[in-house]
């Protein structure tokens, strides 16, 4: 017999394993926060063809010159959410401690500023 005990645990090993925030939900935390910055890595000339209102580029080239506070809420994104991956990565290695990886641009529903 086999006795499957559920524990206060599950809720949070979901929230580990589960489905990861998805793009708009990144987004709507950022836009809710006052201190958070929306961060384009693609490069400047993807940026200017259509990019999300009110982000910034910083393409992931020069990820190097961001020069926030550690704790300022970072949000990046590009085309496909590799690019964003590898500068989250670059900028928590800095010590930056509130990164997030939006993923890729084709998820943002609304229009494109350009």
């Amino acid at each position: 017999r086999i006795v499957i005990q559920k524990k206060e645990d599950d809720k949070h090993m979901f929230g580990l394993f589960g489905k990861k925030p998805d793009f708009m939900t990144l987004l709507q935390e950022a836009k809710g926060n006052k201190d958070a910055v929306v961060i384009d890595v693609r490069e400047p000339d993807e940026y200017v063809q259509g990019h999300v209102p009110g982000s910034i580029n910083i393409p992931t080239s020069q990820i190097n010159t961001v020069n926030y506070a550690k704790d300022t809420p970072l949000y990046l994104y590009c085309l496909s959410g590799g690019r964003s991956k590898m500068a989250m990565g670059f900028l928590e290695q800095k010590g930056f401690q509130n990164v997030k990886n939006m993923g890729a641009i084709g998820q943002y529903q609304g229009e494109l500023e350009k």
